[in-house]
């Protein structure tokens, strides 16, 4: 899966610092229609679902014809029985290529992790700070998601996916010559600008050259499975350079597989439909909304990073998050003026909301995303932290996560067209609610890994190798295929903020009971006095996890009564 909810394996280096700086370096990692139908038939097969009931967002008439005039792209090339145009070889080639968007974004931040306390002592860079390393690549990807997700649908997929692997390619090579602390950070911050350009583009652009299908749904599925796999050589990469050789060399190899994707994307991306040549970037895109949102994001999820780091008592991350939540809101504003009251395209159509099921997906995604993310997160912590594992040990027991991940994906193209969407996303979110509960539950520390560890690392990656492929395929049966980048986007986004918001909260509710159980403030908790085995730290972890398998439990009570009737999600109609 992507938007880093696959990361199976989240194994990072524990140093002889402070345990709440190396947390952060952690918790930061954890950083994702029919070509032959009319714009009518599209807004016809959108609003109905195989049941008829609604499944799709509706557009009015005059939504349609606004997209005409604002040069919407024509359908995919498909001949009149909705099949591709393109060979079997060029499809399966561009499947691979656009998977190695997801591939590459999670191997850059798994392989970073582990030589993460290496970078730090090459440039002096102190514990406390070493966490932006990681930091700052979550910040710009997650925040300029929706932004560059529209700015792919307005001037083409191919071009800003291959623009998106040029740039990630040159800051990559040149980011190891970097010798300042804060010119690497930056150069970390633009490596996020490269990736959240080519990884909504790539759900895209497999949007649009797919019709529903059977191969539509291999498609999606096998682009899940690009994050496990980036995940395992991410953290075998990281290990394997950062013992017998220099930690520059992670970022030279990512560079070079950065360039072959880049290579690939010019050659076997097919070049979109000729746009309207009246489209301009002033009239296309609503950038007073882009950076609204962008901005809105960055400042939540800066606040809610460094909340857990300074504390939450301290005055401006209070401040920040009440500021961010008045710059989303405002944005929102902005797109629902847009929308009713001009002629010219939000960044983001408020209306889409209006479908309830649609907005129950989005709903889902994101208490899914924080569940699953702070299971590996806490499931981290309990073998490297409580048990005190080596990083190389931590890294073992997560392999299964991306092995299986690999196999699960492709069964769940399988399956997409076979089984009813309401009963793959109960059997994904109660998947990961087992795996949280495996570790919640007072099951004695010594207990063999292979009763309790491995059940839970497989269950794990059944729930996000067949959550995620069902509701980005669902996201993008419910958009037109103008907004198929934006809709990617926006799965992405969300999966970003569920990871921010859960995580927070999760490891509030963490150091609240430790605290309590030492009999100290909770700002006096921290690394100096947390040894592994202190039964405070467990306690604290498995609050933790409870709260998570809360998170879970939600998302499969609403996936089970959001989605009822809502048919074979991968099926043509």
């Amino acid at each position: 899966m992507d938007i880093d909810a696959g990361n199976p394996a989240l194994a990072v280096s524990r140093v002889a610092s402070a345990r709440s700086s190396t947390r952060s370096d952690i918790e930061a990692a954890s950083v994702a229609g029919s070509a032959s139908h009319t714009a009518a038939d599209e807004k016809k097969q959108r609003a109905t679902s195989n049941d008829g009931q609604e499944d799709a967002v509706p557009s009015s008439d005059s939504d349609i014809g606004r997209d005409e005039e604002r040069g919407a792209a024509p359908a995919p090339a498909q001949d009149d029985h909705g099949r591709s145009h393109y060979s079997k070889v060029r499809l399966l080639s561009l499947v691979l290529t656009v998977t190695g968007a997801a591939f590459l974004n999670t191997l850059g931040v798994q392989a970073a992790v582990i030589v993460l306390p290496t970078i730090g002592r090459d440039l002096s860079i102190p514990d406390s700070r070493q966490q932006w390393i990681v930091s700052a690549y979550s910040l710009t990807f997650g925040c300029f998601l929706l932004l560059w997700g529209r700015l792919a649908d307005v001037y083409g997929k191919r071009l800003i996916f291959i623009w998106g692997s040029a740039w990630l390619t040159v800051i990559t090579v040149v980011l190891p010559f970097v010798k300042s602390e804060i010119g690497f950070d930056v150069l970390r911050g633009l490596q996020g600008l490269g990736a959240a350009a080519n990884v909504p583009t790539a759900i895209g652009i497999l949007g649009v050259t797919f019709p529903p299908g059977r191969a539509k749904n291999y498609a999606f599925s096998c682009y899940g499975a690009g994050a496990p796999l980036g995940s395992i050589f991410g953290n075998l990469m990281g290990g394997v350079i950062g013992e017998y050789a220099s930690w520059k060399w992670v970022f030279w190899v990512l560079g070079i597989l950065a360039a072959l994707v880049t290579l690939a994307g010019i050659f076997i991306i097919p070049p979109p439909p000729i746009q309207n040549p009246n489209l301009t970037a002033k009239s296309a895109v609503d950038w007073i909304g882009g950076t609204l949102v962008t901005v809105g994001l960055m400042v939540l999820m800066f606040a809610l990073t460094e909340g857990n780091v300074v504390g939450w008592s301290t005055p401006w991350v209070p401040t920040l998050i009440v500021a961010s939540v008045a710059i989303l809101l405002l944005f929102v504003l902005w797109q629902r003026y847009l929308e009713t009251k001009t002629t010219q395209r939000p960044l983001m159509k408020v209306s889409i909301f209006h479908n309830l099921r649609f907005s129950a997906a989005m709903v889902i995604m994101l208490l899914f995303f924080a569940a699953f993310n702070n299971y590996l997160i806490f499931a981290t912590y309990f073998f490297q932290d409580y048990l005190g594992l080596s990083v190389i040990q931590t890294t073992l027991r997560f392999i299964p996560t991306g092995v299986c991940g690999i196999i699960i994906a492709f069964a769940t193209g399988f399956f997409l067209s076979r089984v009813p969407g309401n009963y793959i996303l109960m059997f994904g979110t109660l998947s990961v609610s087992v795996s949280v509960l495996l570790f919640a539950t007072p099951i004695p520390p010594h207990t063999t890994y292979w009763a309790y560890g491995l059940p839970a690392m497989v269950l794990a990656v059944f729930g996000a190798d067949t959550v995620y492929p069902c509701l980005t395929l669902f996201t993008a049966k419910s958009l037109p295929q103008e907004d198929q980048a934006l809709g990617g986007a926006l799965i992405n986004a969300v999966g970003q903020i569920g990871r921010a918001i859960g995580l927070a909260i999760a490891t509030a509710v963490e150091t609240a009971v430790i605290a309590a159980e030492k009999g100290v403030s909770v700002d006096a908790v921290g690394g100096e006095d947390m040894e592994s085995g202190d039964s405070a730290l467990l306690s604290g972890l498995r609050a933790a996890e409870w709260f998570t398998f809360g998170l879970a439990i939600a998302a499969f009570a609403l996936a089970g009564v959001a989605f009822r009737g809502a048919g074979y999600i991968g099926k043509k109609h």
